[in-house]
């Protein structure tokens, strides 16, 4: 695993891809991953070769959470794993809350003007927070249909029964671009990382 450099990337980088808790566990088959695991270790190996292939490459952040003990995530299991291994370049940044910013060296990693793409998991706890505390910074943010997920939510108020993840996929994304975020779809990946 490549150490951390806080000074290795000059913070001027103009776009930055942030790999959100692209973890082993999250992305295993249900029912230990979520449940669009297969459509979504596709969608997010696309996004990964088409910014290391762009003719200016983005700076690539991988962020790991860090769960608790008996978590998918728990620190040193194979489902805290990185999904892809990152570059010699490519720093990783682990982080314990939902906010990547919070308690990390993520904010001096990423200038504030830099425009973000967030690609991962989960769309309601991490990928919401990052989106949010991105925006709160000026970042520019950019957001891939199909390349970020969750699991199903089991109700339990109001009588229970179970929200199904594409739903809370759905609804995060409206909050998000009524937020701020820019939305895209995997059709729009070759001109996501080049110049436009």
């Amino acid at each position: 695993m490549p150490s951390f450099q806080p000074h290795a990337h000059p913070a001027s980088s103009r776009r930055v891809l942030l790999f959100l808790d692209v973890q082993v566990g999250v992305l295993s088959d249900p029912p230990l991953g979520i449940p669009s695991a297969s459509a979504l270790r596709r969608n997010i190996g696309l996004v990964l070769a088409k910014a290391r292939a762009a003719q200016d490459p983005p700076l690539i952040v991988h962020v790991r959470n860090t769960g608790d003990f008996g978590d998918v995530d728990e620190p040193h299991t194979p489902g805290w794993q990185l999904a892809h291994a990152p570059l010699p370049h490519e720093p990783v940044v682990d982080k314990r809350k939902n906010n990547a910013f919070a308690g990390t060296k993520l904010g001096e990693l990423i200038a504030p003007e830099a425009e973000i793409v967030i690609v991962g998991l989960q769309s309601d706890f991490s990928v919401r927070a990052t989106c949010s505390a991105a925006l709160g910074r000026g970042n520019e943010v950019l957001m891939i249909r199909g390349a970020h997920g969750t699991y199903d939510r089991l109700e339990v108020l109001y009588g229970g029964g179970v929200t199904s993840a594409a739903q809370i996929e759905a609804e995060i994304e409206g909050e998000l671009e009524e937020a701020g975020v820019n939305l895209m779809d995997m059709k729009d990946l070759a001109g996501i990382f080049d110049d436009r």
